[in-house]
């Protein structure tokens, strides 16, 4: 799933390709992915682009008219072409669920792999029109966010750290990748509870929340979206690694399963050396 990295280095390379071009097609392959129905999509055609943002895992792409919101989920991706191909889209019988089309001839596809489609598109006239950027909680590259911002938000939630790290509405752009990579580098294990932290354990996840966030953002920077996914994958200390040594001490990284996806951690890194029990049979991470 693209996180905020990898969505931030989208925006980057959107900024510097569509700002003043005007959009000539926005053809609908999906129709279950587009949430919105006023503004029309056909509104889209004739605007002409302005600039793009990131709304935690959210993009937006504003226009001299409606904004384009989109989310790409778990296997969503866009792909950007400097000459977009015309060939028909078949809806149903491509990965693709919308192509936007420029009067340069660029374009891009939002795409989405697999059977489960979750990918989403909006078209409105404010971001927050779309439910999910309006209950965002803060961003934690933002320069207000601060060490007390995170200990604010942590006070008094008698919830996993992980699933904290993950909730969009506490902290925004965070997913199940970089909160295994935050907590491995604050050395924190993933079921440690929010409201139950030192001081100093404050301190360390805010540190690692900065670094690991700064540092993955910089290397995504100025990479097309071809490049965006191995560049993280390349990047990942623990998550994804199941099996693998520790770059820190060359301990196994562990896996827990959960219904859909899994978490990853360091025993000696992070847990004092404790296995933590497999939940495959576990519905969600609480």
């Amino acid at each position: 799933m693209p996180e905020m990295p990898e969505v931030q280095g989208l925006v980057d390379f959107l900024r510097g390709r569509l700002n003043g071009r005007t959009i000539t097609r926005a053809t609908v392959a999906n129709i279950a992915a587009l949430k919105t129905y006023d503004p029309p999509i056909e509104s889209l055609v004739g605007v002409t682009a302005t600039g793009a943002e990131r709304h935690g895992k959210f993009i937006d792409i504003a226009t001299s008219g409606p904004h384009l919101v989109f989310h790409l989920a778990k296997a969503g991706w866009l792909r950007w072409y400097d000459e977009l191909s015309n060939t028909l889209i078949r809806p149903g019988k491509t990965p693709i669920a919308l192509r936007i089309a420029f009067d340069d001839g660029s374009g891009f596809d939002l795409t989405e792999a697999g059977t489960k489609k979750s990918l989403a598109y909006y078209v409105v006239r404010d971001p927050s029109d779309v439910p999910g950027v309006a209950r965002l909680g803060p961003d934690p590259l933002d320069p207000i966010f601060d060490r007390t911002t995170l200990a604010d938000l942590l006070k008094g939630r008698r919830t996993q750290i992980k699933g904290v790290l993950r909730d969009q509405s506490i902290i925004a752009g965070v997913g199940n990748a970089y909160s295994d990579e935050i907590l491995h580098a604050a050395k924190m294990s993933p079921y440690a509870l929010a409201a139950n932290l030192s001081d100093e354990e404050v301190d360390h996840l805010f540190a690692a929340l900065q670094q690991t966030l700064a540092e993955a953002v910089a290397e995504a920077s100025g990479k097309p979206p071809a490049d965006l996914k191995d560049a993280k994958r390349r990047g990942m200390q623990v998550h994804a690694r199941r099996g693998a040594a520790c770059p820190v001490c060359g301990d196994e990284v562990r896996s827990v399963f959960f219904a859909d996806n899994s978490l990853e951690y360091c025993p000696t890194c992070q847990t004092g050396g404790k296995i933590l029990a497999d939940r495959r049979l576990s519905r969600l991470l609480k």
